[in-house]
Formats: C-alpha cells, structure tokens, sequence
C-alpha cells in the first residue's frame, strides 16, 4: 500500500488511478495523517437465476454423438 500526501495526490492523480486500476491502493495523507484512501472500483456480479430458459429450449437426445464422415472433414481442413 503505497501512501501520498494530497499535492502529490493531486500533481499524479492519473497515475495515482492508473495504479489503483492494477490492484494497489493507495492512501491519501494531510501532514502525515491518513485521510482517504483509493481502491479498485468492483462492479457487484449480477446473480445468475438458474433453469431461467427452462421450456425454451431443447437440446436433442443425440447432442453429442459423433458428427458425421463430411462435417467432421470439414472441421479438420480436409
């Protein structure tokens, strides 16, 4: 954790974000005394609602068989 006084915060403020961007934080001090401190800004994950397509799609019995001689040629460059 690296920590910077407020001039300094100010003059290198754009490397100050790009380094808090990478993952470090940093601590903003006034006469040597802690007064913010910068973090990576973290979105929330969205939830992911399960069996949401549930009777919207149907995958069929034979999903994964093997593919046919000609596809699979196709798919191998030959």
């Amino acid at each position: 954790m690296k920590t910077v006084n407020i001039h300094a915060a100010k003059t290198h403020l754009s490397r100050l974000v790009d380094d808090v961007a990478a993952g470090e934080e940093v601590v903003i001090a006034k006469n040597g005394k802690p007064m913010a401190r910068l973090v990576p800004f973290e979105t929330e994950a969205k939830k992911r609602v399960l069996g949401r397509l549930a009777g919207k799609i149907r995958i069929p019995d034979d999903f994964d068989a093997p593919l046919p001689d000609n596809l699979l040629k196709e798919f191998l460059g030959g």
